[in-house]
């Protein structure tokens, strides 16, 4: 079997791959480092750290409610001529919030509400790339792409984190807009592997395919999943100060973090069959399965060895979501799925941090991981359910394997054909 090292260096040899992937690389180091350079910022500013969670909270929200959006015209018009006109605004929208031109919330909204999810726009051009009897390669592509999140999500926020510390948080709110900006710049310059536009007729149907219970499953198992990340991270800071040392906070979230790499780089290596569907279920049950410890140990060691069985499952959960998402949809609206699917996620992370927290409150850190744990369980019970013979379900091909998994050239239904009885979308 190879290795995941030459799994990666294979895909990136594939002609026009590293030219698009190292600039989204980038631009998602400067996303992952927006949110948190905005809380600095808005703390040096006024003193507050309500009102710079007040204005990370707009971003947040913004973002999820417009990213969608902007796949959405992505999948209209290509991403060559959408992204230079979404980076200007964003360029605009951070000079606004840097100089003070408006109020911070509207400035960190129109902050979010510009931010490209080019996380969506490199796994939508792995799909076009890796398409016929490349497909195979696609679960490796997708594991790529949780990686380098993963990494940027580590990196990034340490790195603003430096800058604000020494006094200079606007410093760090614009090396994201900068790493943002020109890595989106690179990438829409990539017009060879840029995804092909599909017809009038196509995109005006596809848009039923949001509508399919295979993919609104893999939405709500992306709500959940952020459901869990945000309930963790309340939870860990929660016990770590409930022990009396908060610095041990930063550990844990290590030992999940680092494994959470780990477990998404030794699934990249595998070359295997079977259903994507059923190993989204076992991996949704190994993470409940793992979580549930941590609902009553109480031992520093124990925690966080537990925390670091838990980070193994969720990158072969996100790389699964992807998979599967992009075997659900026509690529009319690929781009709008995979963003929707981050949206999501943000959306649970966010609304966690408010469950979690009367959790923690009313039962302690114990209380929170409950909450990590329940979410977990949901989302096994999401993998679990029966996608066949839903009244949901449009009529599909049997479901592939991930050795096997194809490209969503359309029609993967009849588009023609009126939804109607049990066989339309809701």
């Amino acid at each position: 079997m190879p290795s995941a090292s030459a799994n990666y260096r294979t895909l990136l040899r594939t002609s026009g791959a590293a030219a698009f992937f190292l600039p989204a690389a980038v631009g998602r180091l400067g996303i992952a480092m927006t949110g948190i350079g905005i809380v600095w910022l808005v703390h040096a500013r006024t003193g507050s750290y309500a009102a710079a969670g007040l204005v990370t909270g707009g971003f947040a929200v913004a973002d999820a409610v417009a990213g969608p959006q902007i796949g959405r015209l992505v999948d209209r018009f290509g991403q060559t001529r959408v992204l230079p006109y979404a980076l200007g605004a964003h360029a605009g929208a951070v000079a606004l919030l840097l100089a003070g031109a408006v109020p911070d919330l509207v400035a960190g909204v129109l902050v979010g509400a510009t931010l490209p999810q080019l996380s969506a726009l490199s796994a939508a051009r792995w799909s076009a790339l890796l398409s016929g009897e490349r497909a195979a390669a696609l679960p490796a592509a997708f594991a790529l792409e949780a990686l380098t999140n993963g990494a940027s999500y580590m990196a990034g926020p340490a790195l603003v984190s430096v800058l604000g510390a020494a006094g200079r948080p606007g410093a760090g709110v614009l090396l994201a807009a900068a790493l943002v900006v020109g890595g989106g710049l690179a990438l829409a310059v990539q017009r060879r592997t840029e995804p092909p536009l599909t017809g009038h007729a196509e995109r005006r149907h596809a848009g039923r395919a949001l509508l399919r219970s295979a993919f609104l499953r893999q939405v709500a198992l992306g709500l959940t999943l952020g459901v869990f990340f945000g309930a963790v991270q309340v939870s860990v800071a929660a016990y770590a100060v409930g022990r009396g040392t908060p610095d041990a906070a930063a550990l844990l979230y290590v030992a999940f973090n680092c494994t959470n790499l780990v477990g998404g780089w030794a699934y990249g290596a595998w070359r295997h069959g079977g259903s994507p569907r059923r190993r989204q279920a076992a991996a949704a049950a190994c993470l409940t399965l793992a979580s549930i410890p941590l609902t009553f140990l109480d031992a520093p060691l124990a925690v966080g060895a537990t925390l670091a069985l838990t980070g193994l499952a969720v990158p072969v959960l996100l790389i699964l979501a992807s998979v599967l998402t992009e075997s659900a949809v026509p690529r009319a609206v690929l781009t709008q799925a995979f963003t929707w699917g981050n949206s999501a996620s943000a959306a649970g992370i966010a609304g966690a941090a408010a469950i979690a927290g009367r959790a923690v409150d009313a039962s302690g850190a114990h209380g929170g991981f409950g909450v990590a744990a329940g979410a977990a369980a949901v989302m096994t019970v999401l993998a679990l359910g029966g996608p066949r013979g839903s009244l949901l379900d449009m009529p599909k091909s049997p479901a592939p394997t991930e050795a096997t998994t194809p490209n969503p050239q359309p029609p993967r239904v009849d588009w023609s054909t009126p939804l109607t009885g049990p066989d339309q979308g809701s």
